[in-house]
């Protein structure tokens, strides 16, 4: 349970520790992240490459596994502790959604399969490799793990997974509930359901988020984000983007929902990527009250500044599904 309902907040999931995507085109997508957004291929088993950007951390915060269609394998989170993972296992098991342990990947220990009430793929860690950096990419910056790439315009830092849902309400619940996740943002229809939840374990304005699938569709992915810190960014890499033929779906511009400079696009396996040129902003009240969006204010919600969303953006997710009449944002 959560603090807004008077029971004690829930400190037990840490952070998003990485994503992994699939793709049938291996190539296209590791050129995409690679020489156009200067991710670093940490290693490579099998059918999946591990990769990282050079702020993050960990082994790998992207893993792209080679697949017949584009969508999400699985989103992990790390615990505050290995205590913290076993109270979270004994609550999702509770919950009826647990899927079981499994001895680890590449980068990380053992770790607890589940799935969010959609049908999302996660899991729990706490065991994590950190990077090792080799001799020629070390920088002085010696509070950094490596200097900056000299590819493309490399982002910093993985920033947050969007996620499609049948149900925003019923997934929302799930992570505020029983992982300790706080909503900060959420859009609610005039007929009463709610369109999106944005949330986060940090200060970070949402290191997930649900958005209503029109489509009809359960357990799809909308998009994952990479972070630049810099607004100038989105336009130096937009440019690279027209000369090189990767669709921009919209942006650069800026959300009024969490106040984020952003830009989508397609890599070429076809999911869509979010790069941010900024953070939006931090939350650090312990008592924040969730900001709620209403229809009438949806226009500066959804772009404060910018050119408007293509409707494919509320349609379009991975895998791809067959649509059948055009919708709305505010259907």
């Amino acid at each position: 349970m959560t603090a807004g309902n008077g029971a004690e907040p829930i400190f037990d999931v840490a952070q998003l520790a990485h994503a992994e995507i699939l793709t049938p085109d291996m190539e296209g997508t590791l050129w995409f992240f690679k020489e156009l957004i200067g991710l670093e291929e940490t290693e490579r088993r099998g059918d999946s490459v591990y990769l990282r950007a050079y702020e993050d951390w960990y082994h790998h915060t992207l893993k792209v596994t080679k697949a017949s269609r584009p969508g999400l394998g699985h989103v992990a989170w790390r615990t505050t502790s290995p205590q913290a993972l076993e109270r979270r296992v004994q609550a999702i098991e509770a919950a009826g959604l647990g899927e079981g342990w499994h001895e680890g990947d590449l980068g990380h220990g053992r770790a607890y399969r589940f799935r969010t009430p959609d049908g999302h793929p996660m899991e729990l860690l706490w065991e994590v490799e950190y990077y090792r950096t080799p001799a020629e990419a070390k920088t002085k910056l010696i509070n950094r793990p490596q200097r900056r790439p000299l590819r493309g315009v490399p982002v910093r830092r993985i920033d947050h997974v969007n996620l499609l849902a049948s149900d925003v309400t019923q997934n929302r619940q799930f992570l505020t509930d029983v992982l300790g996740f706080r909503l900060r943002e959420n859009i609610q229809l005039n007929n009463g359901k709610e369109a999106g939840a944005w949330l986060s374990v940090s200060p970070l304005v949402h290191e997930i988020a649900f958005m209503m699938d029109q489509t009809g569709s359960r357990g799809r992915l909308h998009h994952v984000c990479y972070w630049y810190g810099y607004p100038q960014h989105l336009s130096d890499i937009a440019d690279i983007f027209s000369e090189v033929g990767i669709k921009i779906e919209a942006g650069p511009g800026k959300h009024g929902i969490s106040q984020a400079m952003f830009m989508y696009v397609i890599e070429p396996g076809g999911n869509r990527v979010e790069l941010f040129g900024d953070a939006g902003y931090l939350i650090f009240d312990p008592d924040w009250k969730p900001i709620t969006w209403h229809e009438e204010e949806l226009d500066k919600g959804i772009i404060w500044f910018g050119s408007p969303l293509p409707a494919e953006f509320f349609l379009y997710g991975t895998p791809p599904v067959e649509v059948a009449e055009p919708a709305h944002a505010d259907d």
